[in-house]
């Protein structure tokens, strides 16, 4: 699982016809803590996932286990959206 936020959309008028209707999302890649880490993922949202939330995306053929992913050409999808995250503090 990758922990992310989401940045920005993509829209795309000419695509596979399976993707159709899905809506796409530029998710930026964060640590536990919340910090940036490097690159970019596109994703589908299957969690009507909003601008600036946390969430939790899945890639491979776990993506295509997502709802409405099933046999379409993906290879993330957002599952979550996360509330908090927790860390064990170190003493």
């Amino acid at each position: 699982m990758i922990l992310a936020r989401v940045v920005g959309t993509v829209v795309a008028t000419r695509k596979d016809p399976r993707l159709e209707g899905k809506k796409l999302l530029v998710l930026k890649p964060v640590s536990p803590d919340g910090k940036d880490e490097s690159g970019y993922v596109v994703a589908v949202d299957t969690v009507s996932a909003g601008y600036r939330e946390t969430v939790l995306a899945v890639s491979g053929s776990s993506a295509r286990m997502a709802e409405g992913c099933k046999d379409r050409p993906v290879d993330t999808s957002i599952v979550g959206i996360v509330d908090n995250v927790s860390l064990d503090e170190k003493k």
